[in-house]
């Protein structure tokens, strides 16, 4: 199957560069570029793109603002934010507006191939890293008291679930951690997703970590 997408960056060059790179893929189609928010809404609206390659630093409606309003308005279209700094903190204001991941402009031809058919598939794709710092930034101190009353609505093994999703499993690594189907840790997920309202894997990984459910440097047993 050919993913479309759409590369928005106010930088001529670089979504040049972008657009010579995806031209090398045979399953990815470039179907448009846009150099600011608004005009990545339009494109949005006019092609219904499957990838939005989304800077976050751009005149006028910043790619935060545009990442939450093409969510709301083609949940189909997944957004993957591309920033400069892994520390840049509104990546993780734009995850929070409903961006399935972020990349480092300075990523590899290849991984940036392959991270848009992850993203294409509906999975979220975050550097873990990265992800620790910016929620370090992003949310305060985590070790001050923390409020898991947004978790009420999860069973025990949704939370134990969603534990093993902040830490960066994927939902196999979670069946055989947890001794059942990868299916059933699907089923479980969904179940996450509708309960709390998320709109992808990215958020529930926020969640874990908001809710001092997941703490940097913790590993599964």
């Amino acid at each position: 199957m050919t993913v479309s997408v759409l590369i928005v960056d106010d930088d001529p060059l670089l979504r040049a560069g972008i657009a010579t790179v995806l031209d090398t893929a045979a399953d990815i189609e470039v179907v448009g570029e846009a150099d600011s928010g608004v005009s990545a809404l339009a494109s949005v609206f006019e092609s219904t793109p499957d990838v939005v390659l989304m800077d976050v630093r751009m005149p006028g409606m910043s790619g935060i603002d545009a990442t939450k309003r093409i969510v709301q308005a083609s949940p189909a279209t997944k957004v993957l934010v591309l920033t400069t700094f892994g520390h840049d903190e509104y990546v993780f204001d734009a995850l929070r507006a409903g961006a399935s991941g972020f990349l480092l402009k300075r990523i590899s031809p290849e991984r940036l191939i392959e991270a848009i058919h992850t993203i294409a598939k509906g999975e979220a794709l975050l550097d873990s890293a990265v992800t620790m710092g910016l929620i370090r930034a992003s949310t305060g101190q985590l070790n001050k008291a923390t409020d898991d009353a947004p978790l009420e609505p999860l069973t025990g093994k949704e939370r134990e679930v969603l534990r093993l999703v902040g830490l960066g499993l994927t939902n196999g690594e979670i069946g055989t951690e947890l001794f059942i189907a990868e299916s059933t840790a699907k089923t479980h997920l969904r179940r996450i997703f509708t309960k709390l309202d998320l709109h992808d894997r990215a958020q529930a990984v926020i969640l874990a970590y908001e809710t001092g459910l997941v703490t940097p440097g913790r590993r599964p047993l």
